[in-house]
């Protein structure tokens, strides 16, 4: 009995040293540190090779002759074994997404399993955390650039180039339309100089916030969602603003939209360079910058075809006005709209899904890249051989919702704080020693270029208003010491000054008045009926029996002039400011249309040759030759050599911008990616309104300072682009 009792111990022994064995390799492959806390069912696969050092776990003969183990699990779980579970391997478990066709990912599992363990997340080092996810991450691009490699570059592709080329093309549209309207739009709403200056900067400042907002919710809860919601508030505030009546609401709706259309950019890039591989990358991103191209051309095409047109337009009374400038800020929201039915029809970023964990659907994704481009090829046999993919540690956020109790706007309240610390966390990463000198490089490359940039192409069309008022002015006629008596004037009166004069007994009658001047005249027994007037002055003047009958020679007109015995009747009412004459919105249309076709060269070019010749050195190459360029504008003297110069500086400096967002979207790692792209696009907006109100301040007084302020600023982006890490021929991190 003895000698029996050792043979069945050695071979129990045996079998426990080779469990040990495959343990240990298990070990290998799980990972050192690997919670093995796992379901039930894994629970009972692994408890018949538990190691226990005690003596009493060993069999014991009980008093029938049977063996037991006298201290063992298999007694406290008894019944959780059966013969249906003998041999039963983890592998074996039906794999949640198996009845899709979708590989199953053991990096998931593994990592739902190290995660998951409360005691494991609890006293997690947060360094050693951040290694892992970085090293992960690096996985992950190598995997993920050889995928790309495999799925190709084909229609899905191109079918993404042009729904997301419809959000760039809305940005760029926004852009224009408060520049084109303003012509019109200050006659309805009597808007004063400060009050079109607001109404022009306030679409930048929108677009800054928006811009920051929605980079950062990118890459928390993914690029397409995001763009979804950020063109609808754009599309929604566009076609509100087109009805409203008063400046504060116009302005509050131009606001939101601008908000709403600052998640266009830094989103686009980021989310199409998700779907390009190492060698398309930078050619195809600087193909998608063509479209910004057409939302300028589109609204300044649209602009010239619709605002005109007066007949297209209706009145409810005198409360409620739709003239036609309304018809074309309703036309520019089609790109938005277009772009928001467009893009329900295409799917999340699979690199997204990834950093998130999120295995199953990013090689869903992967897979209908892959099938969609070989059968545009020709090639429908063929099959996605990508089994595994990995994904990045993802670590648990435990927030208290508080409980079913909890009302929905607590819930609420909840999530949103909670998602507001994510994004700034991610936020505060970029600025990490990691990312601490690219991202301080890259604000003063992207401040630079926007203040010399947005400056010169907003200073270029008030130069050549300027010019146009310098040439109009040197054709002014004057009038000294006249005498006209019993005369009707019934045409135009327009930029003549009279001084000095006598007018007895006339008649001005259904007339337009444009900057005409009257200095010490005098009118005695005079009729002035339907008058309309712009930039119409009467200084020093004296009025005897004169009769003003609708007209709108408001009493501000009047400069230190005398009235004895006259009177005013039936005033018109409206606006009592002057404005520009309206042949200058043509040439509004006409010089921007001129100047955003201008950059369709340099946007070829740059395509061509971004991954020939590398980022940095077309960044900094476009930027030298732009700063020269501006030296050219001393030599600007009229108003044709005002566009041309117009032309060059935009057809040279696209290069930069181009290879500018191509660099920003590469240098960040995936998760940080639209943060980083959307907080460097708000300092260029802030950037932009800083140029802009500081070029205005020096038209007409000097051009040297503009000069030399855009050139410095183009000057010093160069250089410390130059500084910047070439990104050629990496992968996407």
């Amino acid at each position: 009995m003895d000698e029996g009792y050792r043979d069945r111990t050695a071979f129990i022994k045996g079998a426990k040293d080779i469990a040990k064995e495959v343990k240990r390799q298990a070990g290998k492959k799980v990972g050192r540190h690997m919670d093995k806390v796992g379901d039930e069912y894994t629970k009972r696969s692994y408890t018949r090779f538990e190691e226990d050092d005690d003596d009493d776990d060993y069999p014991v003969q009980a008093q029938d002759g049977s063996y037991y183990r006298s201290n063992s699990r298999a007694n406290d779980d008894e019944g959780a074994h059966s013969d249906s579970t003998e041999g039963h391997d983890e592998d074996d478990e039906i794999y949640e997404g198996e009845y899709q066709g979708i590989p199953r990912n053991d990096s998931v599992e593994k990592g739902d399993r190290q995660v998951g363990g409360v005691g494991q997340s609890q006293y997690r080092d947060i360094a050693q955390y951040e290694g892992e996810r970085r090293k992960d991450q690096e996985e992950l691009a190598q995997q993920y650039e050889t995928i790309l490699q495999e799925c190709g570059h084909g229609r899905f592709q191109w079918s993404l180039y042009f729904v997301l080329g419809l959000a760039l093309m809305a940005d760029g549209v926004e852009i224009f339309v408060v520049g084109f309207v303003l012509p019109s739009a200050e006659k309805d709403m009597c808007l004063s100089e400060p009050n079109k200056g607001m109404l022009g900067l306030i679409v930048y400042l929108g677009m800054m916030v928006g811009a920051f907002v929605w980079g950062g919710l990118a890459d928390r809860i993914g690029r397409r969602q995001t763009l979804l919601i950020s063109l609808s508030i754009n599309s929604v505030f566009a076609f509100f603003s087109s009805f409203v009546q008063g400046y504060s609401s116009f302005l509050f709706c131009r606001l939101l939209s601008g908000v709403g259309i600052g998640g266009s950019i830094p989103i686009v890039f980021s989310y199409y360079s998700e779907f390009l591989c190492q060698e398309k990358r930078g050619e195809h991103l600087s193909w998608l910058c063509m479209f910004w191209m057409f939302g300028g051309i589109y609204a300044a095409a649209m602009a010239w075809a619709i605002i005109p047109h007066y007949g297209w337009s209706f009145q409810m009374g005198s409360a409620y006005q739709f003239h036609s400038w309304r018809v074309f800020v309703l036309v520019c929201a089609f790109p938005s709209v277009a772009a928001i039915v467009a893009l329900t029809t295409m799917p999340e970023s699979p690199r997204f899904y990834l950093e998130n964990g999120k295995h199953d659907e990013a090689w869903m994704i992967l897979k209908q890249v892959h099938d969609t481009n070989m059968r545009a090829k020709g090639h429908p046999e063929r099959v996605f051989s990508v089994t595994t993919i990995k994904t990045v540690k993802q670590m648990d956020e435990l927030v208290d919702m508080g409980g079913e109790a909890a009302a929905w706007h607590q819930r609420w309240r909840v999530k949103l704080t909670n998602l507001f610390h994510q994004v700034w966390s991610n936020f505060l990463t970029i600025f990490n020693p990691e990312y601490r000198r690219i991202t301080y490089m890259l604000m003063a490359v992207w401040f630079s270029m926007s203040f010399s940039y947005y400056g010169l192409t907003v200073w270029f069309p008030d130069m050549i208003k300027y010019l146009q008022r310098q040439e109009y002015s040197s054709r002014t006629k004057i009038f000294i010491k006249e005498k006209v008596e019993h005369v009707t004037f019934n045409f135009t009166l327009e930029n003549q000054i009279h001084r000095n004069g006598e007018y007895f007994n006339d008649k001005f009658l259904n007339l337009k008045m444009k900057s005409m001047v009257f200095e010490d005249s005098l009118f005695e027994e005079c009729y002035f009926e339907d008058i309309t007037s712009s930039n119409t002055f009467f200084r020093n003047c004296t009025f005897i029996s004169t009769l003003f009958y609708n007209t709108d020679l408001f009493k501000y007109r009047l400069i230190n002039s005398k009235l004895i015995n006259s009177t005013f009747l039936h005033n018109k009412e409206g606006c009592m400011l002057d404005f520009s004459d309206e042949n200058n919105a043509y040439m509004i249309y006409f010089v921007s249309f001129l100047g955003t076709l201008a950059v369709l060269p340099g946007n070829i070019v740059s395509a061509l040759l971004m991954d020939k010749i590398g980022r940095l050195r077309m960044l900094a190459g476009s930027s030298v030759i732009s700063c020269i360029s501006c030296f050219f504008l001393s030599f600007g003297n009229s108003e044709s050599a005002m566009i041309a110069l117009l032309c060059l500086f935009g057809g040279i400096s696209i290069a930069s911008w181009n290879a500018l967002d191509v660099l920003t979207v590469e240098l960040y790692p995936s998760d940080k990616r639209t943060t980083a792209f959307g907080f460097l696009n708000a300092l260029c907006k802030l950037a932009a309104v800083l140029g802009i109100s500081i070029f205005q301040s020096f038209v007409g007084i000097t051009k040297a300072v503009p000069i030399l302020f855009a050139s410095g600023a183009l000057a010093v982006g160069s250089f410390l682009a130059l500084k910047l890490p070439e990104t050629r021929g990496q992968v996407l991190q």
